[in-house]
This record gives C-alpha cells, structure tokens and sequence, in this order.
C-alpha cells in the first residue's frame, strides 16, 4: 500500500488520498509517506480526522493520515471486451468505468481501471505466477489456440474487486449494460470474461446470469 501510494497517488498531479473505510484496524496512508516532504510537512486535524499537507512542485499532497482495512473481501471479477479496433475497445471499457463507479463498495484497481495485459495463471518460464494471456492477443492469432475471430483487432480487460461478490456482480452488470448500450459500431463487438479453469477462487460470475 505504501509503495503504491508513493508512487501511483503522490505522483499523479492534483490528486489528494482520503481513507475510504472505516474499522478498528487501520493501516498508514500519509503517515507512512510524510517524510519524503522532508520536514516541511504539516499535520492537519480537522473534524475529528487527522490529515498530512506535503509540499510539492505542482502545489501540495493531501493525504488522510490512516485508512481502515478489512480482510474480507472478493478480488477478480473481471470484463474482458472485444472490438474492431483500439479506440473502440477503449471507448467500450470507458464507457463501463465511467458507470461502474457508481456502484458502491467496488473499485477498479488498475490504473485508468483498464487493463491492456490480461494474464493466464503460470507461464512457460519458472517462477511465473502469471503470463500474458496468448489466447486474446490479437497478434498471435495464427500462432496460438487463439478465442479471437479474424474481426477482433484488440482487447481490453476491466477488473472489479468489491467488499462483497453482490457487488462485484452488480459492478460488472452495469458495466455489460453500458458496452451494450454503446453498441459495437461504436464500442466492443464481444464481452467475455477469464475463466482460469474456474479454479482461481470461490466466487465464480456467469456473465450470462448478469445481462441486463
């Protein structure tokens, strides 16, 4: 969490952190990265939450002090959507982020919430726990057991994790129904999801038990 806050939010211009869950236990945000203002940092308290104002060049880092943290929780749902095109698979995957943020207690972990390197479970050298996902790479259609016909150019993939599977379900459903609404002349001409053999966790998201 810290190297990702460091390097992800601090460094994203106009950005700010704030804890987005309460609960007894609570881990570091702007605590654990205050010092990298190198003394010029400023402890703020204001209606009973405790923050850190942190110099930098484009102006200054607000960072909530702690965050709660929980450990349930579902990881993994995920849209992978097929188009003609880069700009129309990235227009579809748009489309889906900008609904699928309305939807409480899920986030889109990725940056943008748009993956363009969907990954298989091991690969061919030791020690991979993931590798890229060769049967939607569009370039290795000929070379591989591809699930890509010959009118997909390009692939995008969204990944939703949620406090709970209802709302990684209700995530992902509204996401379908902004990529349908777009249309595939102007979007994804396919949706599909990773299937992992069904054995990389317990919750498990028919996407045809979600169409809206």
């Amino acid at each position: 969490m810290t190297t990702r806050l460091g390097q992800c939010i601090l460094t994203s211009p106009t950005s700010a952190c704030y804890a987005d869950l309460d609960s007894e236990t609570k881990i570091d945000l702007g605590s654990a990265i205050r010092y990298f203002a190198d003394g010029w940092q400023i402890s703020k308290k204001f209606e009973g939450m405790h923050f850190w104002r942190m110099p930098v060049m484009e102006g200054e880092f607000l960072c909530e002090a702690q965050t709660g943290v929980t450990t349930d929780g579902v990881g993994g749902g995920n849209l992978l959507l097929m188009a003609r095109t880069t700009a129309q698979a990235l227009a579809a995957s748009e489309a889906a982020i900008a609904a699928m943020r309305n939807v409480p207690d899920v986030i889109m972990p990725f940056p943008g919430g748009i993956v363009r390197s969907g990954s298989k479970v091991g690969g061919k050298y030791k020690g991979m726990m993931a590798s890229t996902n060769d049967a939607y790479c569009p370039t290795l259609k000929g070379v591989t057991k591809s699930e890509l016909g010959p009118d997909i150019g390009s692939v995008l993939e969204i990944v939703i994790d949620g406090l709970s599977a209802r709302a990684v379900a209700d995530a992902m459903r509204v996401g379908i129904k902004a990529v349908t609404d777009l249309g595939p002349e102007e979007g994804a001409l396919r949706i599909g999801a990773g299937n992992y053999g069904g054995n990389l966790g317990p919750h498990h998201f028919h996407l045809k038990d979600l169409l809206p």
